[in-house]
């Protein structure tokens, strides 16, 4: 039997694998296989640089199929305007979805020892499930359940009778901890998320990046930065520079409404500094175009690893939604949080929590 396989859907997965793995001895290392999901993102060569480093036995592309993908599933998403019709249907969807995207599974997930899925939510849960197979739910990004706990906004209404159609029926599927075969979920910080679950367990993120030694950094970077030369180019000039501000983009709202709020961040903190965009690894708009005035650093590069620069330091980093409590290279760091976004959308769209 393999030991350890990851299915990552994002950069900031993988990275998170990679601080798994380097927190294991040196005995245990590259037996792993990771498994890129390109459903929602495309990974571009991080495949062969995460080869080249010898910390997994293999990586592995996933050609998922999120739902929109199959026209034959889309009668089984409308509202029919009653629980039990909704419910009888929402059975078939999950059944059906699994089975649509089996011929699109690389690896035989029996194989494995222990399974990591990040957004278990996505079809790989589903699929798991229906074949039941255990495996181990990974926290989306960092303190991703303190700010939208989906589960319980996605299944908002009789709850605790969909919770026992997934958890105990396995009829249905509820992602983050409330699926029948998921064994336990990793999150940063229980204690923070407003609604626990039983299967909620506390992997810190910043005890694995404070395990890390100067080799270990020097392999993820090698990793995940396409040019490190002209990165540490980049961090050269701008350590020349007094008072720098980074933004982080994010994909929010349509992209008309998030280039003005990101215009309107840009002026705005602009007055304090000169303003450096970091733009979202699924942020679609163009931000080489229509921000070319700003310096920008690679979107592929999860903002955490820009940690590993001694050189660059930051006056104020300012986000709107992301989690920025990871930063260390900033003297202050800003999330502007929901009530900045009400401005720009309607509060239903992002108040998920309170919508629960």
């Amino acid at each position: 039997m393999k030991d350890r396989i990851y299915v990552c859907h994002t950069y900031y997965h993988v990275y998170v694998t990679f601080l798994k793995e380097l927190a294991l001895s040196a005995d245990k290392r590259g037996q792993a296989t990771l498994l890129l999901s390109r459903m929602s993102i495309d990974f571009e060569q991080l495949k062969d640089r995460v080869e080249a480093t010898g910390l997994f036995e293999r990586v592995l592309e996933y050609d998922e199929k999120h739902h929109s993908c199959f026209p034959e599933l889309a009668k089984y998403k409308r509202d029919r305007g009653n629980i039990v019709f909704n419910m009888f249907f929402r059975i078939l969807f999950t059944k059906k979805l699994a089975r649509l995207n089996a011929p699109y599974v690389p690896v035989d997930f029996r194989e494995y020892r222990d399974i990591y899925v990040f957004c278990d939510s996505d079809p790989v849960g589903y699929y798991l499930n229906w074949k039941r197979i255990p495996y181990h739910a990974v926290e989306d990004g960092l303190n991703t359940l303190v700010h939208i706990d989906a589960a319980r906004y996605d299944n908002r209404g009789h709850f605790g009778m969909k919770v026992f159609f997934s958890q105990k029926l396995n009829l249905i599927f509820i992602q983050n901890g409330y699926g029948k075969y998921c064994i336990d979920m990793e999150v940063n910080d229980i204690a923070a998320i407003p609604y626990p679950c039983p299967k909620y367990i506390q992997v810190p993120r910043q005890t694995l990046v404070d395990r890390l030694t100067a080799e270990d950094k020097d392999l993820i970077l090698r990793a995940f930065i396409r040019d490190k030369e002209a990165l540490e180019r980049q961090i050269a000039a701008g350590s020349q520079v007094n008072d720098k501000i980074l933004i982080l983009t994010e994909p929010l709202c349509t992209l008309d409404v998030r280039e003005r709020i990101f215009r309107d961040l840009a002026r705005r903190y602009g007055k304090e500094g000169t303003v450096f965009l970091k733009p979202h690894p699924r942020d679609l708009l163009d931000y080489r175009r229509l921000f070319a005035e700003y310096p920008q650093f690679d979107p592929t590069v999860p903002m955490e690893m820009l940690n590993f620069f001694p050189g660059l330091r930051f006056r104020k980093v300012v986000s709107v939604l992301t989690e920025i409590k990871a930063i260390q290279f900033a003297d202050e760091a800003v999330r502007l949080g929901p009530d900045f976004l009400d401005k720009y959308e309607d509060p239903s769209v992002h108040r998920q929590n309170e919508m629960i």
